[in-house]
């Protein structure tokens, strides 16, 4: 394994809720784990090679196990499937280690969080650390019922009255517009969940708030946008060049392929996983060249920056991209 690797094997399975189970990760020899902050994932690589990834939902500060929530989707695309199926104690995972892609600023003067369904996952490590640092803060937890719902009474005993249940079957869907309202000036909002409520949440966010105080983290891939009829009359995606710096080779890029796509026919072992540019696992340096990105992980700001992209959807906006891989 390489040094970004870690091999570990599981120390501890716990059924979460009717579809949720949990996992606890831990070094072979039992030693501390690589730190991580709030929002963090690892990307597992299972024994039959799929690769996915997984919020870690465990305290930060607790070093010698990772824990991680997996719903089962039973049409999913197998991932889910074979953790819930084969998955032992004693089962040996490789993972990459922590990757982070939505981290919590400091700064704000009250915190609301957002989540929907497995989405509680990243938000639980961020609620258990805010918390712990005496921050004003608010969960708002939403799911279709509490038989779905993982880890309710391990939030409440942490959060106390600071946490609002939503079980969809009880109360109805969350009144989004209320919290946003009643929350004070300089609210930062940090959401995960499908995107039909991060959609909702940021646009109320953008009106009541401004567009800075949204954070948020899809479990799957946005819905494209519908076409245009400007957009029925433009050309397809140009060809392009990549040149792979530690490679030493240059590459074509035609339109009906990804970049990932020509990457894999000349290094069939890079690591991806979504290849629909929610997941993070393909994220690639920029040396040269302008993106046109394409994902839903990168904000506004980290874009304009031009020094990062994930190359199962992102492509380029000039004739040749470097990219340090």
């Amino acid at each position: 394994m390489s040094q970004d690797t870690l091999d570990l094997v599981v120390r501890g399975l716990r059924q979460e809720s009717t579809n949720v189970m949990s996992l606890e990760l831990s070094l072979p020899d039992g030693g501390s784990l690589p730190q991580w902050e709030p929002g963090a994932h690892l990307e597992v690589i299972l024994p039959s090679g799929l690769v996915r990834h997984y919020s870690l939902c465990s305290d930060p500060r607790e070093l010698q196990n990772y824990r991680l929530a997996v719903l089962r989707e039973t049409d999913g695309r197998g991932g889910s499937e074979e953790l819930h199926s084969q998955t032992r104690l004693g089962t040996k995972l490789s993972a990459r280690r922590p990757r982070n892609h939505f981290k919590v600023e400091d700064g704000a003067t009250h915190y609301l969080l957002v989540a929907g369904g497995i989405g509680i996952t990243p938000i639980m490590a961020m609620a258990r650390e805010l918390t712990a640092a005496g921050k004003s803060m608010r969960l708002v937890y939403c799911g279709s019922s509490r038989q779905t719902m993982a880890f309710i009474s391990e939030l409440q005993e942490v959060m106390g009255d600071s946490l609002a249940l939503y079980p969809r079957d009880e109360r109805g869907r969350a009144d989004l517009l209320t919290e946003i309202k009643n929350a004070p000036a300089g609210t930062a909002v940090y959401a995960c969940g499908p995107e039909r409520l991060l959609t909702d949440l940021q646009d109320i966010t953008a009106a009541t708030l401004g567009p800075d105080a949204f954070h948020a983290e899809l479990f799957a891939a946005a819905t494209p946008p519908a076409p245009t009829e400007d957009a029925a009359d433009a050309a397809a995606d140009a060809p392009f060049e990549i040149e792979l710096r530690q490679s030493g080779c240059t590459l074509t890029v035609p339109p009906e392929k990804s970049i990932l796509d020509v990457v894999l026919e000349v290094n069939p072992s890079f690591m991806s996983s979504c290849e629909e540019g929610f997941c993070g696992t393909c994220e690639t340096k920029v040396l040269e060249g302008e993106v046109e990105h394409r994902d839903t992980i990168l904000s506004q700001k980290e874009r304009a920056r031009n020094d990062t992209m994930f190359i199962c959807v992102s492509r380029s906006k000039c004739p040749k991209l470097v990219l340090d891989a």
